[in-house]
């Protein structure tokens, strides 16, 4: 099996540098990028398994980068590396289609154990559609319907959701969903799981549907028609 190839996009050489080495030693193929468009250019050319991404880019911005693959069909996933520690730009990167989010600076065998997470994103076990109440989800397309409305899913909501639909009725713990939905099992803030509920209910509860998606306090989050 060849190594998976990642995809670090920094404009400070040190960093690039030092994930290349680090990288390498720990089994994956590396390519670097100082800016967004060699980022994107680099990833039509070389199909990476996966990027790892500074936001604050000369030229295009991170964000946009994220933008503009999600946008062109890439799923590759999408660890963003950044020195920006505010919650906004955690959830602005987020719903742009980003995977994860680690702050500068960091714990090498953390990002390691996230990359190797992201890494391990299973693909449906059954391919069969999932109804729940209005709620269809057909993995094979990866198209979801609420009633007679589509809904536009980034591929982590949409993994999510599936997750939570193929377990009606049942709590998961958000270590339950990091670990079946993000492939984490190693301790890490579970908020990343608040954070994409929230946007799949901004999504689902359009134009007054009721809600699907409940908050157990203490507990975590289940799915009930």
């Amino acid at each position: 099996m060849s190594a998976p190839t990642v995809l670090v996009v920094d404009d400070d050489p040190g960093i690039c540098e030092a994930l290349d080495r680090a990288l390498r030693l720990e089994g994956f193929s590396v390519s670097t990028s100082a800016d967004g468009e060699s980022a994107l250019a680099t990833t039509e050319r070389e199909r990476p398994d996966l990027m790892v991404l500074d936001l604050g880019l000369p030229g295009i911005s991170g964000i946009e980068v994220i933008q503009r693959l999600r946008a062109e069909g890439h799923d590759l996933p999408i660890c963003v590396l950044s020195a920006r520690d505010e919650v906004a730009d955690r959830v602005e990167a987020l719903r742009a289609g980003a995977d994860d989010y680690m702050i500068k600076p960091f714990e090498l065998e953390e990002l390691v154990a996230r990359l190797q997470a992201l890494l391990r994103r299973r693909p449906s076990e059954v391919s069969s559609p999932i109804q729940v109440g209005e709620l269809r989800i057909d993995p094979a397309r990866r198209q979801v319907r609420l009633g007679e409305r589509e809904l536009d899913l980034t591929a982590r909501e949409f993994e999510l959701l599936e997750v939570l639909a193929r377990h009606p009725g049942i709590v998961l713990s958000r270590a339950q969903l990091l670990e079946q939905v993000w492939g984490y099992t190693f301790e890490v803030d579970g908020n990343v799981v608040d954070q994409f509920i929230s946007y799949l209910r901004r999504k689902i509860e359009v134009s007054g549907s009721p809600r699907l998606i409940h908050t157990v306090r203490g507990v975590g989050f289940v799915l009930r028609p």
